[in-house]
């Protein structure tokens, strides 16, 4: 195809297109003529993960060519290569210092008892992991730590959901891609659920008693007149 059509298909400006080649993110097309290049579906494979790197993920040119290199590495499994797109793509901070004895080995008993033994303990992850447990205890918010099995297994499920949808894609950078854009929209996709979900439980547990038992008079009243339960009405925005 023409740089037109592959413009067409990738929803990327030609000009853009021509920056990305000369920056060494997409291989040039197969010169067929003069003032002729032909383009090919890797290269729509290609175009769509630096695509998806630089508007989804955020990253900079110089940044997508280092992960670019990294991944294609002859070296590197597709684990590996997801294990580099992932540590590109993660906004959590690792912190500079080793994290102490005492919360590296908290993080590294959640860890174990969700059987992740992939994970070594020097994982830069592990580190953040410690690190977020000692603000906690900092901030004597200790018994927000206690839930980490709950928040282990929800992450896990999440966790599960997200391999499974990239063993339904063929091509290595299809794969790549739809890992980027799923981390980064996933995230956002769970943290806006979990906002909604604190809306609700906080009307259920935090509503004051006159509130709660008007509700549930409406309630009453609108099943007999319709035979049906209104929708809920938010605690408050969370805004």
């Amino acid at each position: 195809m023409r740089i037109g059509a592959l413009s067409a298909r990738t929803g990327v400006p030609v000009a853009t297109i021509k920056y990305y080649v000369r920056e060494g993110l997409l291989a040039g097309g197969e010169r067929t003529g003069h003032n002729q290049v032909s383009y090919g579906e890797e290269h729509v494979h290609r175009l769509r993960l630096v695509r998806s790197m630089v508007e989804t993920g955020g990253l900079p040119i110089a940044k997508v060519r280092e992960v670019l290199t990294e991944i294609e590495d002859p070296s590197r499994d597709l684990d590996s290569a997801l294990g580099v797109a992932s540590r590109a793509l993660s906004s959590h901070r690792v912190p500079d210092e080793a994290p102490d004895d005492k919360h590296l080995a908290t993080a590294l008993a959640i860890v174990r008892r969700r059987g992740w033994d992939r994970v070594p303990a020097e994982h830069g992850y592990m580190r953040a992991l410690a690190d977020v447990l000692a603000r906690l205890e900092f901030f004597g918010i200790s018994d927000l730590a206690e839930l980490e099995d709950r928040y282990a297994r929800a992450a896990e499920q999440v966790a599960e959901a997200d391999i499974r949808l990239l063993m339904q894609r063929g091509d290595r950078d299809e794969i790549l891609e739809t890992m980027v854009v799923g981390t980064v929209l996933g995230d956002a996709l769970f943290e806006i659920l979990r906002r909604l979900a604190q809306v609700e439980v906080s009307g259920r547990e935090f509503k004051g008693p006159e509130t709660k038992r008007s509700e549930r008079e409406d309630s009453l009243s609108t099943r007999d007149e319709h035979g049906a339960p209104p929708a809920p009405a938010a605690a408050f925005s969370h805004a």
